[in-house]
């Protein structure tokens, strides 16, 4: 027995392993999220959620810049990370509650597309996803992105998608992240084949995953390029009214702020001159456009008419986008703008010098600043809008006077939105034709813009760092017996 007096040796606590400290969520990952919930859950659309999400939240500078990278390029990658998370989940992507893919999508892009260190990528989506998802979701976050981590991009689009010269269709829609059936149909408007691989093809898809340039047009007869050049801008390198921004707000930009200048893109500017180089009509006379909200290509062409003695006629069937072009052409006089249905319209037949038919549209050719359309819009969408589109060009057609020209415009090279629809029309008539649209803008120095078909123009953002916008000219005539 031992000495009571002496005092006890206590024996040393196993030390214990410190807690894992969580990493909390930054708002910048919160509003990301919430947009790619709200995209997938409600049909929001990011391009008008996520400004008001930053202003909500008051997140700006640094914290403004990671959520709109970490949304748009979630979004614009979506097809290639789901084709990874595929590989790595032991769910099918399916049986996964849609938040928690979210939260995978989202941390799969930070771990392959941007420079987001994997530890800080990996933690903040396991973060979010027992926010989003329950402390059930954290660890099966956790061991998915783990193996996402084992490769890079490249590495897992190799092992992720189908064999080129097998499956051209397929290999691209993984590695542009595009549906297949945009994939199909951008490369029917290109006119390749599969056999071919595809590379311009290629090229256009990838396009769609860059960030376009802000555009600026400045209204004839309220600002000259050059007010805007002054502002910081670079002349535009095809249309006579454009400024390219490198950054800021445009908002700021005093022309901009008192309705002399305006965002537009550059091919739709060139759209809008187009119509007015086409025919011999005289100075003076009545133009008409026809679905002009919200504005834009009313905006420049009110501006031209006026230039020219020509008064502008704006209409939208929809008041919210009257109103729009109504505060677009505001400080134009030469303007008037309308609620009215252009397939049943108020107006005489026969009536107008220039009709512009910018016509509703999936808006494929604008998918660098939707990035979540191509997600949203499958091909019944594009079939659906096939009768109204041919309704508008007929009524556009009627709404001309004999020698009175027609710009049919759409944001998107789809060809059941584009050649499909002037072809149909005029087949059936035999008072219109068909102009030379790329000869109109031949003055425009290295513009190249035909499609494969010859006399429309179809821009595209790979060659003109443009929206994908096509562009016919048609011209009336007096009407056929047979018409």
């Amino acid at each position: 027995m031992g000495d009571p007096s002496r005092p006890r040796r206590r024996t040393a606590a196993p030390a214990r392993k410190p807690a894992r400290r969580r990493i909390a969520v930054t708002p910048a990952r919160e509003v990301a999220l919430a947009v790619l919930r709200a995209t997938t859950e409600r049909d929001a659309y990011a391009n008008l959620l996520l400004p008001a999400l930053l202003a909500e939240r008051g997140l700006g500078g640094r914290d403004a810049a990671l959520a709109t990278e970490l949304a748009y390029g979630t979004l614009r990658g979506r097809g290639t990370y789901d084709a990874v998370l595929a590989a790595c989940s032991t769910r099918a992507l399916a049986g996964i509650d849609p938040p928690l893919l979210d939260v995978l999508r989202l941390g799969t892009h930070q771990l392959l597309a941007t420079r987001i260190g994997p530890h800080a990528a990996v933690a903040t989506s396991v973060s979010l996803a027992r926010t989003a998802a329950g402390a059930g979701a954290a660890g099966f976050a956790n061991a998915v992105l783990r193996r996402v981590a084992t490769r890079d991009l490249a590495s897992w689009i190799a092992a992720v998608a189908p064999e080129r010269a097998a499956d051209p269709v397929g290999y691209l829609a993984v590695k542009t992240s595009h549906p297949a059936w945009i994939v199909t149909a951008f490369s029917d408007a290109l006119g390749e084949e599969p056999a071919t691989g595809l590379p311009l093809t290629e090229m256009a898809l990838a396009a769609n995953g860059t960030r376009p340039r802000v555009t600026l047009c400045a209204t004839p007869g309220l600002a000259g390029p050059s007010d805007l050049v002054a502002r910081g801008g670079e002349a535009a390198r095809w249309s006579p009214f454009g400024v390219y921004l490198d950054g800021g707000d445009p908002g700021d930009i005093p022309e901009v702020q008192q309705g002399r200048a305006a965002v537009q893109d550059e091919a739709s500017q060139l759209a809008a001159l187009a119509l007015t180089r086409a025919g011999a009509t005289a100075p003076g006379g009545r133009w008409l456009d026809l679905c002009a909200g919200p504005g834009g290509k009313a905006r420049l062409l009110a501006g031209l008419a006026a230039g020219g003695g020509a008064c502008l006629l704006a209409a939208d069937v929809r008041e919210h986008r009257a109103r729009l072009t109504r505060a677009a052409t505001a400080a134009i006089g030469a303007s008037a703008v309308v609620v009215a249905d252009g397939t049943v319209p108020a107006w005489r037949p026969g009536t107008f010098d220039r009709v512009i038919a910018d016509v509703p549209c999936s808006g494929l050719g604008a998918l660098r600043r939707r990035p979540d359309a191509r997600w949203r819009k499958s091909p019944a969408d594009v079939a659906a809008l096939g009768p109204l589109q041919r309704s508008l060009l007929r009524s556009a057609i009627d709404a001309a006077r004999p020698g009175g020209v027609i710009a049919y415009v759409t944001c998107s090279p789809h060809l059941a939105e584009t050649r499909e629809v002037v072809g149909d029309v005029t087949a059936a008539r035999g008072d219109v034709t068909v102009l030379d649209a790329p000869a109109l803008l031949s003055e425009v120095p290295g513009l190249a813009c035909p499609a494969p078909a010859g006399s429309y123009a179809q821009f595209w953002p790979h060659r003109h760092e443009t929206d994908a916008i096509f562009l016919a000219v048609l011209q009336k005539g007096p009407a056929s017996s047979g018409s």
